[in-house]
């Protein structure tokens, strides 16, 4: 061997040694880093358990957080484990290459070395998968456990019972406690008071600018958005719909700046306590809901603006409620603020009830004063509308909510809140003040996330359709384009999912005082990333977007492929247009299995899995669809070995017409009178097809005359020939011909046939041949004599010819036409 090839051997052993050692060291600090993840996780976790299995009662907060725990964990644990397992994989089948050691046989120092360190690798491996699993479990069970605890925890303080505001024992403790959390109260107001002087006078200048600034700028991006709405976006409920979005979110600005820029100004000096700085946070949170609160029901009333109205509301209802957001916005944010000073005052149990009733009160009084105006709009458009006329105006639009007082659901719906306001003040009279409160922040709260959800469900709907419809709205170019077709059930498809994801995540979160919240929701639904298991098979959402990918890219890939056939390679190459479209049909049938096959490989479902499932299927083909797969593999052979064609008139079973489709499991066939019959591909296969013009055959023309005995023969048969012969549409060859049949009955039986182009053509060609036939007969005072009986049934004619077209002038039936 030369020096420069062992050079280069060299050269390429270092580099294949070097990349070696550079994976290993990767893996090796990948699997390092994964077990010092799954060390952490499951110290994590032990201080979970440990919460959980105290005796003392654990508040709702502290729960919440310990499932969130929890639930992180059981997301590092899975993701752990899913590293992991590819790499015990490799050290698995590298244990295999080296294979089981020979007894009795002493393996090399360098191989013994290899498989004690394999063998050391994978029980490292092992383990830490096993421990991946089992945190994965045990966090799981702990997330539960604190759902469970929250569950039992929320029951008992809903039945909890306090002392009645009716009772005097309530006011007695109520007023020996107030002067104590009044000194708490000011203790917390000098907290603040000395937290906020520390901030320099400088600062609060800017701050108070700046909120200035931002009202300004709210102002201004306002009127911007209602300009830009109004010229760019395309006239329709679309363009209400996102404004008032836009407008809901805008309202939040001012508020919720203001209240950070308070925030800050408080905390800019020097640093608050913890719960302090809690609360503080809080706040602005509130502030920022309560402002949407205000903002999404000034933009879905729009009292001043009645044409950006989106619901169905009349100028009057909109207008008697025009100030119930603001109201319920402002008792929204004072009532937690007295809440949440309560609990940081630690004030006593009559304090904490008192306010708590106040709360409520307040928040029901704003709710009734809604319903009482809704109910007193109602009658009045009631009344109204009962004393107009029966009929609307021709012409004359209906308004927005004009017959709202007639619908059924508003009543039954106005009675329910009704009742559920009773209720509630009789459980705050009783004692039961959580059940009272929760039943009336509740109803605020379905109130707000149904009218959010309605916002974002008429957001969407409008935008899919403005996207999916044509411009200018030209449904009869619809009709005829199919891609507009597609694009507007696209369009409303997506439609419909969008919204039923909207109407699901308000579902959560109304039901979430109940259950799991909407931050569990998420982080639920953040964990199917790392798939879910069927049996063998994993679903990652990550695989099935691909696989939807694959097939939607090879679908299209297969309707491009059969256009370039159909337009630019199928016509040069001299196939007639029926066999161009059975190839097109036929590519289009195997195009889109292979696309399904492309699809389920990249899910994970390899071919060797589908023929499994292909034999688990086949019992119930074999029992249900067999009928199916019958006319589906029939239609396959149709469009292959092509006995019949579109474009060819066949008669089966007593359907006589023209094929005018072959489907997958049908075929379409037009007979004479326009009508349609759709008859199994199978029964092509299965039973006797005639198909006359199979091959283009000629058509023949045939038809009889009885003359008297003392007509002139040769007289006849030449004005017979001459007929014939000057009809443009009998072929000169093979030429037409005239015999003397028979005589029978005191009569010369006269027989005459003629080929045609196509058995289409007989029918008329031979109408036209008796018309002329017979004028030309009268003409030389020759007549055909009438029979004295029924003559005999005549022989069956040679040739392709349908019955129809051999049987006698008297009685000949229309042929299916062409085109």
């Amino acid at each position: 061997m030369s020096s420069p090839n062992l050079l280069r051997r060299l050269c390429s052993l270092l580099v294949l040694s070097l990349a070696s050692l550079v994976a290993a060291a990767a893996t090796s600090d990948e699997t390092a880093a994964t077990a010092a993840s799954l060390d952490t996780a499951r110290d994590s976790l032990t201080v979970v358990q440990k919460q959980l299995g105290s005796d003392t009662t654990i508040p709702d907060t502290t729960l919440a957080k310990l499932r969130t725990s929890a639930l992180d964990i059981q997301v590092v644990a899975e993701q752990a484990q899913t590293a992991l397992e590819p790499a015990l994989s490799k050290v698995t089948a590298r244990q295999a290459e080296l294979g089981t050691p020979t007894a009795g046989v002493t393996e090399a120092p360098d191989v013994a070395q290899q498989r004690a360190a394999l063998e050391k690798e994978r029980a490292a491996l092992d383990a830490q998968v096993k421990l991946a699993r089992l945190l994965s479990v045990e966090s799981a069970q702990a997330a539960d456990t604190a759902a469970d605890l929250r569950r039992s925890q929320f029951n008992a303080q809903i039945g909890e019972r306090t002392s009645s505001m009716l009772a005097a024992p309530f006011w007695q403790e109520l007023r020996s406690g107030t002067p104590r959390d009044a000194v708490r109260v000011r203790t917390i107001a000098r907290d603040v008071g000395a937290t906020a002087s520390a901030t320099p006078w400088l600062v609060w200048v800017g701050l108070a600018v700046a909120a200035v600034a931002v009202f300004f700028l709210q102002q201004w991006a306002g009127r911007k958005i209602l300009r830009v709405a109004s010229q760019r976006v395309p006239p329709g409920r679309l363009r209400r719909s996102l404004l008032a979005l836009l407008r809901a979110l805008l309202a939040i600005v001012v508020p919720g700046l203001i209240a950070h820029f308070l925030r800050l100004g408080i905390t800019w000096g020097a640093k608050p306590d913890e719960a302090l700085d809690s609360l503080l946070a809080r706040t602005v949170g509130t502030v920022c809901f309560a402002a949407f609160v205000q903002g999404l029901g000034k933009a879905l009333l729009a009292a001043k603006k009645p044409s950006w109205r989106l619901p169905p509301l009349s100028d009057a209802m909109a207008l008697a409620l025009r100030r119930h957001p603001l109201v319920l916005a402002i008792v929204i944010v004072l009532g937690w603020e007295l809440e949440q000073l309560t609990v940081l005052a630690n004030g006593a149990l009559a304090t904490t009830v008192a306010l708590e009733s106040i709360y409520t009160l307040t928040l029901g009084l704003v709710v009734l004063s809604a319903l009482l105006r809704v109910r007193r709009v109602r009658r009045a458009e009631k009344a109204e509308s009962d004393a107009a006329p029966p009929a609307d105006t021709p012409g004359e639009p209906v308004k927005p909510g004009q017959h709202l007082a007639r619908l059924p659901w508003t009543t039954v719906a106005l009675g329910a809140l009704g009742a559920v306001l009773l209720v509630s003040v009789v459980c705050l009279l009783l004692g039961y003040v959580a059940l009272g409160s929760f039943l009336v922040k509740q109803i605020v709260w379905i109130g707000v996330v149904a009218a959010t959800a309605y916002l974002l469900v008429a957001l969407l709907d409008d935008f899919f359709m403005a996207v999916s419809a044509p411009a200018g709205g030209a449904t009869a170019a619809m009709a005829e384009d199919g891609g507009l077709r597609v694009r507007a059930q696209a369009g409303v498809l997506l439609s419909a999912i969008s919204r039923l994801a909207v109407l699901l995540f308000a579902l959560v979160l109304v039901v979430a005082p109940f259950g799991q919240g909407p931050d569990e929701l998420l982080q639920r639904a953040g964990q199917l990333r790392d798939g879910l298991a069927i049996g063998e098979l994993k679903l990652q959402p990550g695989a099935v977007l691909q696989a939807i990918v694959v097939f939607v890219l090879a679908t299209i890939g297969v309707r491009l492929l059969q256009r370039w056939l159909r337009d630019r390679y199928l016509p040069t190459t001299g196939l007639d247009a029926a066999m161009r479209d059975s190839a097109i049909s036929l590519m289009g049938f195997v195009g889109i299995i292979a696309a399904l096959a492309f699809a389920l490989s990249a899910i994970g479902l390899g071919l060797e899995r589908i023929a499994w499932v292909a034999s688990a299927l086949s019992v119930g083909i074999g029992f249900g669809l067999q009928a199916v797969v019958s006319n589906f593999v029939s239609g396959l052979i149709l469009l292959a070995e092509r006995p019949v064609k579109v474009g060819d008139w066949v008669s089966l079973s007593g359907v006589e017409g023209d094929i005018r489709r072959i489907n997958v499991r049908a075929t379409e066939i037009q007979m004479g009178d326009r009508s349609t019959v759709i008859v199994p591909n199978s029964e092509f296969i299965t039973k006797i097809v005639r198909n006359v013009t199979l091959a283009n055959p000629l058509g023949q023309v045939s038809f009889k005359l009885p003359m008297a005995l003392d007509t002139d023969v040769v007289k006849v048969r030449d004005i017979i020939l001459q007929v014939f012969e000057s009809n443009e549409g009998v072929l000169a060859e093979p030429a037409p011909k005239v015999f003397l049949e028979s005589v029978e009955n005191e009569r010369l039986i006269f027989a005459a046939n003629g080929a045609v182009a196509s058995p289409r053509q007989s029918y008329a060609v031979k109408s036209a041949l008796l018309f002329e036939t017979l004028a030309r007969l009268r003409a030389i005072g020759q007549f055909p004599v009438k029979a004295s009986e029924p003559p005999p049934a005549a022989p069956p004619e040679t040739g392709v010819v349908a019955p129809a077209l051999t049987a006698p002038a008297s009685g000949v039936a229309l042929p299916p036409q062409a085109g």
